[in-house]
């Protein structure tokens, strides 16, 4: 990455310097970021370098990165969609962010939380605009994305080779994604506490890696439900080619009917894309479908803001209709369908280390995806998805638990966690 350790002596402005003309969107949104932002941001326009967070810059903080404005609408979109208008302006090539910095740009922007940061009166005229990096666009935006065929050819371009699509789990910081979702699967087994002939079922089950990973290491039988037909076919033949057929079924069936017991139950990765009012009735079907004494498992993204839901972005081109549980609602759920918590684990550090893999990976092999199913914008969509979900973990805005549960509440458990 190219040095920036000082701010060039013309990139400074001295105090009440009035900045180059621009439009209003420009100078409201480049004003707003001066007064609140916690490391300097260079903008390259037309020509000019401006230094937003300019207090910062005087105080000789380093610029931490460089946008590059290709067209001013670009301040516009920002400044009324906030991270919705960022995105799509990032989608319509409207600005580049240097040394591939883009991750680095949204976790600037969140930390500083410019919108908790103005004064009420402020604050109310900012969110008019929609000035927010977490802005809802709440009944101004159809919940609507690009109808693109998302085959397994992408999730092969940026996910390990089991195409396990959630957290990881990185016993050091130089895990590669292989060894984060090994670890994440065998820690996920062990808090279990999975015994040779016992059953397990996993609800949303992917492409089937949880399931062969028990199989293999802890000799269970188990059964994977799914309603998408493409990880129904991918699971079945990734169960056939691991040799465990006679012990794990996969079934494209509904969560809502599935039926029986099972000694062990885990969810991984499907809570936080049901809508609210689903929520609570997943719940209670895990309790129902849970053996005397059994043990459950769910691993979900969960809010720490006030209110929760995906990113605007992500909720309009990834995840419609979605919506990230709080911890206390997690709880509150499984309480009222009388299950005990014994353990609950934020793995958020964790999510960071695993969308950055993400991230470089999906930039690496792009260039080997078919670029009419998959052209420049929908590069431009994935690689800003990938980079909101790794400021998100770095700033703390989202969390990843793993929350594991009981219908005995006398039930014995080892002190340790695994």
């Amino acid at each position: 990455m190219t040095d920036r350790s000082a701010v060039a002596p013309s990139d400074r402005a001295s105090p009440g310097e009035d900045r180059p003309p621009g439009s209003a969107y420009q100078r409201l949104f480049l004003q707003i970021l001066d007064r609140h932002l916690g490391r300097p941001i260079r903008f390259e326009i037309g020509g000019q370098t401006l230094v937003a967070g300019r207090a910062s810059a005087e105080a000789g903080a380093p610029s931490a990165v460089t946008v590059r404005v290709h067209d001013p609408d670009f301040f516009r979109r920002v400044t009324c969609y906030g991270n919705l208008g960022m995105g799509e302006a990032y989608m319509a090539g409207q600005f580049d962010v240097l040394d591939d910095a883009l991750p680095a740009l949204l976790t600037i922007l969140l930390r500083s939380r410019v919108d908790k940061e103005v004064s009420s009166d402020v604050r109310l005229a900012v969110r008019c605009l929609g000035l927010r990096l977490r802005n809802a666009v709440a009944g101004r935006v159809r919940n609507v994305r690009r109808h693109y065929d998302l085959g397994d050819d992408l999730f092969e371009s940026f996910l390990d080779t089991s195409l396990t699509y959630s957290c990881g789990y990185a016993e050091s910081a130089e895990d590669d994604l292989e060894r984060l979702q090994s670890n994440k699967l065998e820690r996920i087994c062990l808090k279990l506490r999975l015994e040779p002939g016992e059953h397990l079922l996993d609800v949303g089950c992917g492409y089937g890696g949880l399931l062969i990973h028990a199989a293999q290491r802890f000799g269970v039988t188990g059964v994977g439900v799914t309603i998408s037909r493409r990880h129904f076919e991918g699971a079945r033949r990734r169960v056939e080619e691991a040799a465990v057929s006679g012990r794990v079924a996969i079934d494209l069936l509904d969560y809502r009917d599935v039926h029986g017991r099972f000694d062990k139950v885990v969810s991984v990765g499907m809570m936080e894309h049901l809508e609210p009012g689903e929520q609570g009735r997943f719940v209670g079907k895990i309790a129902s479908l849970l053996a005397p004494s059994a043990l459950g498992l769910l691993h979900t993204i969960g809010g720490n803001a006030r209110r929760n839901g995906h990113d605007p972005f992500v909720q309009r081109y990834v995840f419609p209709g979605s919506r990230t549980p709080k911890l206390s609602e997690v709880s509150r759920q499984l309480e009222d369908h009388g299950l005990a918590i014994l353990d609950v684990e934020n793995l958020v550090r964790h999510y960071a280390c695993t969308v950055e893999r993400w991230w470089e990976r999906f930039r690496a092999n792009y260039h080997k995806l078919d670029q009419g199913k998959y052209d420049a914008t929908f590069k431009r969509m994935w690689e800003y998805y990938l980079a909101c979900g790794i400021a998100a973990a770095r700033v703390g805005e989202c969390a990843l638990y793993q929350v594991l549960f009981t219908n005995d509440h006398a039930r014995d458990l080892a002190l340790r966690r695994v």
